[in-house]
């Protein structure tokens, strides 16, 4: 079993920055791949970024390109998202989730995530 705690989410004015910071207790959780996602309301939930279980290989939603920075501090079991230049349309709730599968590669696909965060709200004006 995977638990992950999300941290970080709030309010933000466009053009801003937040860190968020998914913290897991698996002991396995420097083997596994990692991605956040996130869900606005009335939407369904969507990719925005993941890394493999090394951090060597990145993917990110074409949405967030080159604004927003997945990372992993496998000593402090936690993986970060660096969210630069923030646009009102960031605004949704954001899940970490992880790929209980060890040394597997980087997924998009929200159904090879077996453990998923409570998430964190982050909400940017305009």
């Amino acid at each position: 079993q995977v638990q992950l705690l999300e941290s970080g989410g709030g309010l933000v004015q466009a053009g801003g920055s937040l860190r968020l910071s998914c913290t897991g207790s698996a002991r396995s959780f420097s083997t596994y791949p990692m991605g956040w996602f996130r869900q606005a309301p009335g939407k369904e939930r969507e990719f925005v970024a993941a890394i493999s279980w090394n951090g060597r290989s990145t993917s990110y939603a074409d949405s967030v390109k080159g604004r927003f920075t997945i990372s992993r501090d496998d000593a402090k079991k936690t993986v970060y998202l660096q969210m630069n230049s923030l646009k009102p349309e960031d605004t949704a709730v954001y899940y970490c989730a992880a790929v209980p599968v060890i040394w597997g590669s980087v997924t998009t696909t929200p159904d090879e995530y077996k453990y998923w965060g409570q998430g964190t709200q982050v909400t940017v004006s305009s």
